[in-house]
C-alpha cells in the first residue's frame, strides 16, 4: 500500500512538472520545473529497486546536464513573448504528438502487465571467479555491460571520445594579439639575442659661463 502511495505521489508531480515545463512563460522556470520532472522520475526508479539508474539520473542530468542547461538559459536571456509565440506556433504539432504518446501508453496500461512472466530476483549471483555474492542490481547490471555487452560499451565509449575531440577542434580559436611563450624556443635563446647595446653619443655640456646669465634672467 505504501508503495503504491509513493508511486501515485511520484507520478503526480511528474506529471504536473513536465506540464509546467510547456507552459512556463520564463524560460529559467521551465528548465526548474524539468529539474523536478527529473527528480520524481528517480524516485520512480528507486520504486523499481533500479537503484543504479536513479543515481545516474540525479548524477548525470540533475547535477551536469540540466545545471548546464540553467546556465545557458541564463547567459541567452531569452525573450518571454518571442518563447510564448514559438509555443502556439508548434502547438498543434505537440498536441498531435503528446496525443498519440497518451493513447500508446493507455493502451499498454489497460492491457496490463503480467507479473508471473517476469524473471524472479535471484538471492545471489556468481562473480567471474566462481564466487557467490548477495544480489546486487548495480553489480548484475555491471557484469553484464562488462561481460556481454563489452564491445557495444567501447564502441560508445570511443564515440563520445571522438565527439568530445570533434567539439573541441571545431570551438578552439586562437588569438592572434596573444603572445604565446613557446619552451622549446626559450631554451634554445641567446645572451646576445635578448640583449642588445647601443652606442649613444654624449650629451652637450653647457657653458658654464651662460649658467649665471640665464638664473639672473630668471630673477
Amino acid at each position: 500500500m505504501t508503495k503504491a502511495l509513493f508511486f501515485y505521489l511520484f507520478s503526480f508531480v511528474m506529471l504536473l512538472a513536465a506540464f509546467r515545463v510547456v507552459t512556463a512563460r520564463n524560460p529559467v522556470h521551465a528548465v526548474l520545473y524539468l529539474m523536478l520532472t527529473f527528480s520524481q522520475a528517480a524516485g520512480l526508479w528507486l520504486l523499481l529497486e533500479a537503484e543504479f539508474l536513479a543515481i545516474a539520473l540525479v548524477l548525470v542530468y540533475l547535477g551536469a546536464v540540466m545545471v548546464l542547461f540553467l546556465f545557458v538559459v541564463m547567459m541567452l536571456d531569452i525573450p518571454a513573448d518571442r518563447s510564448k509565440r514559438e509555443f502556439w506556433r508548434r502547438f498543434p504539432q505537440a498536441f498531435l504528438i503528446g496525443a498519440l504518446l497518451a493513447v500508446e501508453m493507455a493502451a499498454a496500461v489497460s492491457s496490463g502487465f503480467d507479473a508471473g512472466a517476469a524473471p524472479a530476483t535471484p538471492l545471489a549471483i556468481e562473480t567471474a571467479s566462481g564466487h557467490s555474492v548477495p544480489y546486487s542490481n548495480t553489480r548484475a547490471l555491471g557484469i553484464l555491460l562488462y561481460t556481454e555487452y563489452l564491445y557495444p560499451v567501447e564502441i560508445a565509449a570511443v564515440l563520445l571520445l571522438i565527439a568530445m575531440v570533434a567539439a573541441i577542434a571545431l570551438t578552439l580559436r586562437q588569438r592572434r594579439d596573444r603572445k604565446i611563450v613557446q619552451p622549446s624556443e626559450q631554451v634554445r635563446v641567446r645572451a646576445s639575442e635578448r640583449l642588445k647595446v647601443l652606442h649613444m653619443e654624449p650629451a652637450a655640456h653647457l657653458d658654464a659661463s651662460a649658467e649665471p646669465a640665464q638664473e639672473g634672467a630668471h630673477a
